[in-house]
């Protein structure tokens, strides 16, 4: 038996908002269980806010799927065994090991209750098919159903970093690292179609924030759920996973698609438009990192950006080269040649696999995405 991240999410700031501060408020997030385990432990996380922050309790339960209702059986988390803890600022605290009995393809219901003003600017959008949260007024954690005149679904995470389990020593996990596509639905499928292949010895983790960039980011309110770059972030990322065995980055995309010039976006100048040899050098970073940790290390390559509103023929040229080198250099998964097509030294979505905005996938293509994955992974682990 060992520890393993069974589920991670990355850390960030919310779009910004003019309600900075939360009260009397109940989080609730229903986690995918992707193997049998006895034990938790789970992380909270105040990397990106600038004051301490303090949780009143956290509850945990067993549910059945992503809706708000919980087991009547619940326990709740201890830090050094106190139900509340306060987590300083730029800071992550890790709970006590909890005792409870989990099951493959069943769900831990994650409730969190903050008692007085609390910063929710810390927290990262996700979905997907095993993706959804809650929020509820009032201290309803131990409520088998969120109260549905006081609870809202949400999309934002906050606090909720890594989830460990006590499991069998096969089973490890595999972190998707990147920007919105990643945040979106494709390492869902990818932990879908593992399961869909008999392939239970896998957890399939997310370590992603929306607009973020390798190289660069911004110090601006507007863009502040942008995130931190990458030098910044990668490490901190996913250095915190336990048993992590493949690590796989697909970005880039916001580096080359965010500057514009000054006239157009004071904070998105034209010079920050990097080469493809710059924007290859962060991914040895990363893979350097990825080293340090004796992980395996598989990158994506960029998707079609023909038509997006930025793009422009310079911008294509800097994307194809990155791809070329990422291609060249490492472990690949050929994202853009399976979703696209190539017409005269452009590379376009095929018909159905964009989402209509000309760079983020569809939902078929995002299930080709996970699928994709998921058969990489396999092919790894069976050479």
């Amino acid at each position: 038996m060992k520890w393993t991240t069974m589920w991670a999410n990355a850390q960030s700031i919310i779009m910004p908002q003019a309600q900075r501060y939360a009260k009397d408020l109940t989080l609730r997030y229903p986690i995918y269980i992707p193997f049998n385990g006895n034990k938790i432990k789970i992380t909270l996380d105040n990397f990106c806010i600038d004051e301490n922050v303090k949780i009143d309790s956290v509850v945990i339960s067993l549910g059945n799927n992503l809706s708000d209702i919980q087991n009547k059986e619940y326990k709740y988390v201890t830090f050094n065994g106190n139900k509340s803890v306060e987590i300083n600022k730029h800071d992550y605290v890790i709970s006590d090991e909890i005792d409870i009995n989990l099951f493959e393809n069943k769900f831990l219901i994650v409730s969190i209750y903050l008692k007085d003003y609390t910063n929710l600017e810390g927290g990262v959008y996700v979905c997907g098919k095993l993706s959804k949260g809650y929020f509820a007024y009032g201290n309803q954690t131990l409520n088998e159903k969120l109260d549905i005149n006081t609870s809202l679904e949400t999309n934002w995470v906050y606090f909720l970093s890594n989830i460990d389990i006590y499991t069998q020593d096969d089973n490890f996990c595999v972190a998707c690292y990147g920007d919105s596509i990643t945040a979106q639905d494709w390492p869902d499928y990818m932990q879908l179609e593992l399961k869909k292949q008999n392939i239970n010895n896998i957890a399939v983790i997310r370590k992603a924030v929306s607009g973020t960039r390798i190289l660069r980011e911004y110090n601006c309110i507007k863009y502040q759920s942008y995130g931190l770059n990458g030098y910044h972030r990668f490490m901190h990322e996913i250095k915190s996973i336990n048993n992590l065995k493949y690590v796989i980055v697909q970005q880039g995309i916001n580096d080359i698609i965010h500057p514009v010039g000054k006239d157009i976006n004071i904070f998105r100048p034209l010079e920050e438009l990097p080469s493809s040899n710059e924007l290859f050098e962060g991914i040895k970073y990363y893979k350097e990192c990825s080293d340090k940790l004796n992980l395996n290390f598989i990158v994506g390559t960029l998707l079609p950006i023909y038509n997006w509103r930025t793009y422009n023929n310079e911008k294509e040229i800097i994307k194809n080269e990155f791809n070329e080198l990422l291609i060249k250099n490492y472990d690949c998964i050929d994202f853009n040649k399976e979703l696209g097509i190539y017409d005269s030294g452009v590379w376009k979505f095929k018909e159905s696999l964009d989402s209509g905005d000309h760079l983020h996938p569809s939902k078929k293509a995002y299930e080709l995405m996970g699928r994709l994955a998921a058969n990489y992974i396999i092919y790894k682990e069976q050479k």
